[in-house]
């Protein structure tokens, strides 16, 4: 226990005692550090991203302004402008998982695991057991095994 003793104004001499202090600040456990896989696995979600939001921009833009667009810049020609569109919100949504997944938001995670699994699953279905395959199951095991560094 410690004491204190402060002193009061200058109109007289009065003392306080005060038997305890306060608990000491500590700081807040440190956030787990973000495992090199995450951080690739997120930075390339984002570039991802910004090529399927850029693809879909571009061909709104020659959809609307074809003279300021020409076709030859277009990254998906074969699309109309539905899916021109549907690009642009996928890959917004996938941007947002990258920025969560590089901040370990546990959401991020699991929708990573989800959306890996459901391609998984699809090529084991398919019968396309290939290095892709291969490569996801791996991720898959990979994502799994940190999310405990994840709150």
């Amino acid at each position: 226990m410690s004491t204190s003793v402060a002193s009061g104004t200058s109109s007289g001499e009065s003392s306080v005692r005060i038997d305890h202090l306060p608990p000491r600040w500590e700081r807040t456990p440190a956030r787990p550090r973000l495992p090199i896989g995450i951080a690739l696995l997120s930075v390339l979600i984002a570039l991802l991203a910004i090529v399927i939001v850029l693809g879909g921009l571009l061909y709104l833009l020659s959809d609307y302004l074809g003279s300021y667009v020409p076709p030859s810049l277009l990254i998906f020609p074969t699309i109309d402008l539905f899916g021109a569109v549907i690009l642009v919100i996928l890959g917004s949504a996938l941007l947002g998982v990258a920025t969560s997944l590089w901040h370990q938001e546990t959401w991020a995670l699991w929708t990573t695991i989800a959306l890996v699994f459901a391609t998984s699953a699809y090529l084991f279905f398919t019968d396309s057991i290939t290095v892709l395959f291969l490569i996801l199951v791996v991720l898959f095991v990979y994502l799994i095994s940190v999310r405990r560094f994840f709150y």
